[in-house]
């Protein structure tokens, strides 16, 4: 099933309570929120808080990506706020494993995220923790940057390896997800797709329109 999340650090906070509603009437997956401390990427963004305000207006699985040094700090609070799946860089990370196993011993999904640069295959030892890899197809941080075209192959190999090693995890990715870039994700894998302003929060067409068109582009491939 291929799943289409709003990026939520995209939306106009002025109007978000009315854009959580359109999204959730025209059939949006789940909400992605990026949380950044100012040290791993050089911005802020969101915050726990945040996601306790939309938590009670909305039934939509909550995908947190943890753009912070030591994540591990922030896991316990992420998970009394009621999230439903928790991902974290392997940059940022100590010790993955332990991080991993504490996420999914709570019942929520673990994902893992990997910088540009960053191989597949330095999950070898936490393959079997996986519920989500998340690819970013753009360097961490900032919204409207241009895809990293060499990413394609990234997820190929991503697919292929994890079918290798007997995972069933889920393919995201993340970084400049619009119409132009979707079909070949989706050709070589991906299966959640993170649409920021490149795909939904744009001054094109209102949300539940532009929903509605990424969604026919990723079902035509």
């Amino acid at each position: 099933m291929r799943l289409l999340g709003a990026s939520l650090m995209c939306a106009d906070f002025l109007q978000l309570g009315k854009q959580l509603a359109e999204l959730d009437k025209a059939g949006i997956d789940f909400y992605h929120i990026d949380i950044m401390d100012g040290q791993f990427v050089d911005n802020f963004a969101l915050s726990i808080d945040f996601i306790k305000s939309i938590k009670p207006v909305t039934t939509k699985p909550i995908d947190v990506h943890l753009m912070v040094n030591k994540p591990e700090r922030y896991i316990e609070s992420l998970i009394k706020a009621g999230v439903d799946i928790i991902t974290v860089h392997t940059e940022a990370v100590t010790h993955l494993h332990g991080v991993l196993s504490n996420i999914r011993d709570h019942g929520i999904k673990a994902g893992v995220a990997l910088n540009p640069s960053t191989p597949v295959t330095s999950l070898d030892h936490v393959v079997d923790m996986i519920d989500v890899l998340l690819i970013m197809t753009v360097n961490p941080g900032f919204a409207g940057q241009k895809f990293i075209t060499t990413m394609y192959k990234k997820i190929c190999f991503a697919n292929k390896w994890l079918k290798e090693q007997g995972s069933n995890a889920i393919i995201e990715v993340d970084g400049n997800i619009g119409h132009h870039t979707i079909p070949t994700c989706v050709a070589e894998g991906a299966e959640m797709f993170v649409l920021g302003t490149s795909a939904l929060f744009h001054n094109r067409g209102g949300l539940a329109k532009n929903l509605l068109e990424t969604r026919k582009i990723i079902e035509s491939v």
